[in-house]
């Protein structure tokens, strides 16, 4: 394992215009840790963590449950869980199909982990990317589809019907994450010379109104600049603003600990924003190793006992997790699925059960995505 500390310990990054700031890790004193020794699981070719269990729980285009009709969709993407009222939860999963083919769907778990129902709870979107949890228990299902990408904001039981955001902005709507103090939230945009946005909702959990922000570097912190419209009927929404920051492709995002953590594809960087000073750190970046271990940034989760899990698209299809000290380690790597990418990553409430999907699985089709759960030691 190669160390962490590199060649570049400081934020370089010219796009943003970034003064340069040494990169903070976590005391690792007394750190509880997820982070073991993989092994072979035979049967399905993938590497675990020693002694835990894996099992298939959904692939595309079958019955989730035998004799129910509901199939699982296709292309499975981001992903996240919900603690239910009888002590089991549910997973949601987004569909990354275009053309109004795509939406989201939700598996249910009672107490004991055994699936008990299955379900859409969004239909006719586009490219539904990735999203995000929100602390008052909806899924907000991101559409990467173009300037017109939007967000719908979904019931994971299903019984309520998804409402469109259209507040939030039309763009190419990556992922989504909420920070539970003040209700903003942060939004990735999975474009070249994409932004980092914030929506600020007028009313207390409540996104149909609110004011949408776009970051602006100011040395080494992020200001915030109001966007002059939010739907790009006139100019496309991350020119609005030209002196905003540009980040390379923005993909995963997440809220920890007072921090949001947010991955670019195109350099291969795990970001770090401090909401209560404004800063921005870079925490990983694969140039910074002559063999890096994690490529392909893509989806991000954090675990109860905080290590960050980032997965691959691409890479070596793997979810690796950044410990207390953002040094990389493997935590699941699938095998013989090449040209699929890792998707979906989320745990159950108590953290003992990990989500995750290999999109296109072994064919790399569409129609070929596969669901897993890794029942952690």
């Amino acid at each position: 394992m190669k160390n962490i500390v590199s060649r570049r310990q400081f934020i370089q990054y010219a796009m943003l215009g970034l003064g340069s700031m040494v990169v903070p890790t976590v005391n690792q004193a007394a750190q509880r840790t997820l982070i073991k020794q993989t092994v072979l699981d035979q049967t399905l070719n993938i590497e675990i963590p020693k002694g835990s269990v894996i099992r298939v729980i959904a692939q595309s285009n079958q019955a989730v449950i035998d004799g129910q009709s509901f199939k699982w969709h296709r292309a499975p993407d981001g992903g996240a869980c919900f603690a239910t009222n009888d002590g089991g939860w549910i997973y949601v999963s987004n569909s990354e199909i275009e053309n109004q083919g795509g939406g989201a769907s939700a598996i249910r778990f009672n107490q004991a982990g055994d699936i008990v129902d299955a379900y859409s709870i969004l239909s006719n979107t586009s490219r539904n990317c990735a999203g995000g949890k929100t602390p008052w228990n909806t899924w907000l299902s991101c559409e990467e589809n173009g300037e017109q990408g939007q967000i719908y904001e979904c019931d994971p039981t299903g019984q309520k019907s998804a409402v469109l955001r259209a507040a939030m902005g039309s763009f190419n709507h990556e992922a989504a994450a909420v920070d539970p103090a003040s209700g903003i939230v942060y939004l990735t945009e999975d474009v070249a010379d994409g932004c980092l946005y914030r929506f600020k909702p007028n009313a207390r959990n409540d996104l149909s109104e609110g004011v949408l922000e776009v970051a602006v570097p100011n040395g080494a912190f992020l200001a915030w600049k109001q966007m002059t419209e939010f739907v790009a009927q006139t100019q496309i929404l991350r020119y609005q603003i030209m002196e905003a920051a540009r980040f390379r492709g923005g993909e995963g995002i997440i809220y920890h600990a007072g921090q949001i953590f947010f991955t670019t594809k195109h350099d291969n960087i795990v970001w770090r924003y401090d909401i209560a000073t404004s800063l921005l750190f870079k925490v990983y970046a694969a140039s910074d190793y002559q063999q890096p271990l994690l490529t392909g940034v893509d989806n991000i989760e954090v675990s109860q006992s905080g290590e960050l899990l980032v997965a691959e698209d691409g890479g070596d299809l793997q979810i690796i997790a950044l410990d207390h000290a953002y040094r990389p380690h493997v935590l699941v790597a699938v095998h013989g699925h090449n040209g699929s990418e890792i998707t979906g990553p989320a745990f159950s409430p108590d953290g003992r059960r990990l989500y995750f999907s290999s999109q296109r699985g072994k064919l790399n089709q569409h129609e070929a995505g596969i669901s897993y759960e890794v029942l952690l030691e």
